[in-house]
Formats: C-alpha cells, sequence, structure tokens
C-alpha cells in the first residue's frame, strides 16, 4: 500500500531536534518526571518491573479516563500509544475503499492522509477566517450525502486555537445523524484553553461518536505517549484486535505515570500550569505579530500554544520556512502543510527566553526578505 507524504511531519521530524529554535512545537513546555512525581512516586517508579502492560490500558488507568467522559466505562476505552495510533486505529478499522467522510480543515493533516491511502472519498470542510474560523454550516449541508461514512473534527482545532460554536456543534450533529454518519473528535487540545473555559466534548452527544484524546498537548507530556480513544463497547471491543498489530501496548511506565497524571487533583494542577504558560506567553507572541509593520494578520487563538497568522509576502510558506531552518535554525509550520499557503502556525508554549530568540530570528529573516 502506498501512503499519502504527512509534510508537517515528515519536516518537524527531521528538524524538531536538529534547529536551535523549534516553535513548531504546538503543545507547551514539558513537564519533567521531578515536577510530576512526588518524593514517594520516585521511589515506586524504581522498583517497577518491566513487563508488558494490559494491552487497552491498564483498568487503573481506564477509570481514571472515564471520570472525564459521564456516562462511559472502562470498556469505553482503548489506551494507545499517543493519540497519533489512537487516530491511526480508528481509521484502519472503520475505513473501507469507496467511504466517503467529510474532513474539516485546516487540520492535523494524519487522518487526511490515511483516509486517501486507504482508499476513502475525502471532502474537505473549511473554516472561515472571515467567520471566526467557524465553518460554513450551509456548505456541511451540501457536503453530507447518505454515502457518508464519517464526519472528522478536530476540537479546539489545531492550527487556529479556534473553538466550534454550539450553533457548529448542533449542525455536525444533526448531519451525522442524518446520514447515519459517525464523527470522529479529536480533542488533544481540551484543557488547553486559555480563558479556562473547558470545550465540551462531544462524547454523549450523539451515539455514533469516537473521541481522541491524549497526554500530548494540554498535559504537557507529549513523551509519555499515552492517547485514548473513547466510544460504544461493542465498537471499542472490535477495534482492540487492531491494536495487536500495531504498538501491542502502552509501554508499562506510560500507563503508570499516565494514571498519576490524570488524578483529580494533579490534572487541575496540570491543566493550571498549561493555562498559565499560555496567557503569558501569548501576549508576547501578540507584540511581535503586531510589531512587524502589517505584515500578519490573525484571530487570537482560543486554545492551544498554537497560533495561525496569514503573512502578506509573495513567498512561498514552505519556501519561507525552509529559509528559516537552514539560515536561522527555527522552525515553524507552513501554512500549505494544512493546505493554506500563506500563512505561519507559531507554537508558543515555550520557555519565555527560548521563544523570544526564536521571534528574534525570524524577525531578522524577514527583513532581509523585505529589503530584498
Amino acid at each position: 500500500m502506498k501512503i499519502e507524504y504527512f509534510k508537517m511531519e515528515r519536516m518537524q521530524s527531521t528538524w524538531e531536534n536538529v534547529v536551535e529554535h523549534n516553535l513548531s512545537e504546538s503543545g507547551v513546555h514539558p513537564l519533567s518526571l521531578n515536577e510530576l512525581l512526588t518524593e514517594e512516586e520516585k521511589e515506586i517508579l524504581l522498583h517497577i518491573q518491566l513487563g508488558y502492560s494490559q494491552t487497552n490500558g491498564t483498568p487503573e488507568l481506564r477509570e481514571e479516563i472515564r471520570r472525564l467522559y459521564p456516562g462511559s466505562s472502562p470498556d469505553s476505552i482503548l489506551v494507545t500509544s499517543g493519540s497519533s495510533e489512537a487516530n491511526f486505529l480508528l481509521i484502519w478499522s472503520q475505513i473501507e475503499p469507496g467511504d466517503e467522510v467529510i474532513f474539516l480543515m485546516p487540520n492535523y493533516m494524519q487522518m487526511w492522509g490515511l483516509l486517501r491511502s486507504f482508499g476513502a472519498r475525502v471532502k474537505p470542510w473549511f473554516l472561515r477566517e472571515e467567520l471566526g474560523w467557524q465553518p460554513d454550516l450551509d456548505e456541511l449541508k451540501k457536503l453530507v450525502t447518505p454515502k457518508t461514512r464519517l464526519i472528522i473534527i478536530t476540537n479546539p482545532n489545531n492550527p487556529t486555537g479556534a473553538r466550534l460554536n454550539q450553533e457548529a456543534r448542533k449542525a455536525i450533529i444533526e448531519a451525522a445523524a442524518g446520514s447515519g454518519a459517525w464523527i470522529i473528535s479529536d480533542e488533544v487540545y481540551q484543557g488547553a484553553e486559555r480563558d479556562g473555559e473547558l470545550t465540551p466534548t462531544f462524547w454523549g452527544s450523539y451515539e455514533r461518536v469516537f473521541v481522541v484524546n491524549g497526554l500530548s498537548k494540554a498535559y504537557g507530556l507529549p513523551g509519555v505517549r499515552i492517547g485514548w480513544i473513547v466510544g460504544p463497547e461493542e465498537k471499542i471491543a472490535s477495534i482492540w484486535p487492531y491494536h495487536d498489530y500495531t504498538t501491542i501496548s502502552p509501554s508499562t511506565l506510560s500507563d503508570w505515570l499516565a494514571r498519576i497524571a490524570l488524578r483529580p487533583s494533579n490534572r487541575e494542577k496540570i491543566l493550571k500550569r498549561t493555562r498559565a504558560i499560555l496567557n503569558h506567553n501569548w501576549p508576547i507572541l501578540e507584540n511581535w505579530l503586531r510589531s512587524q509593520d502589517g505584515l500578519f494578520s490573525f484571530r487570537p487563538p482560543e486554545a492551544g500554544a498554537i497560533a495561525f497568522a496569514r503573512y502578506h509576502l509573495e513567498i512561498n510558506s514552505t519556501e519561507l520556512v525552509n529559509k528559516l531552518i537552514h539560515e536561522k535554525s527555527v522552525l515553524i509550520v507552513p501554512g500549505d502543510h494544512f493546505e493554506m499557503d500563506h500563512y505561519l502556525r507559531f507554537g508558543y508554549g515555550a520557555e519565555e527566553t527560548y521563544l523570544k530568540e526564536g521571534l528574534e530570528k525570524i524577525s531578522s529573516l524577514l527583513r532581509e526578505i523585505r529589503n530584498f
């Protein structure tokens, strides 16, 4: 099977640990084990036996996840090695060649590439900047047919940081119900809202819903590599065997660390830390964008350590980012990796000094381009 080239991840995988300043990351500066664990837990860590873990996630971890989704059960949950594996398992298990899928864009393009590689007929449905990064609901009505198998969204959105309003949520559910489609709601930025108002999950709003989430973005724990799928028990049971062909199980250490992170008291502390970083750093990026002599136009993000800004230069976005990599040792994400050229995605969840240094390097290149 031929796979579609995943442009953003290929660029990030190649350069994010090579450049001096990586501002492509969409999460906050990661927690350390020292910050996450108590002294007692550090001692326990040293004595954990490194065997195989329960392949769908330990009952203890699935119980912690269950608390976040009223009406779910531990059997409604499949724990995966990151939310990317969750996405893969969902697409692999739910799609047959020729299936029709509506895909909300701009978006993280993993599922887009997987869908096309597995032979689905994918219909893009774009958020509109002029609508405050909300979708055109009349367009959705035209896209949905009786053949629609899936409607896929990311909420809060990557790369815009926007949250779907209540009208959009209602329209998506009604469209799915009208055609019998399933909704896949990627909610990995839930908990990273700058205003502290948790984005409502799609779980429980409609009987044909899968929710994907994980610890990488809002929790600042990407190295733990824990994600999960929430869905009806019988559907989760049918997806679990697909896991036998991929990573088989989460790592023993990751499962244990995730249980600690998701304990209610710890979870609240972690998300409070995330919001503090976002609210401290966003004014730094916002002021920088506004200081660039009208070069950028943007809408402030509501969630996630990401901002999606349009720039007013003729240069292609990938060409611009390649110049940043090779001439300034800085990485951000080009808009055409989301099929939207002349935009850039800035990650602003890094430590303050690091963020400012990276932005100054970008300023330097932009001055050179404009003065060329």
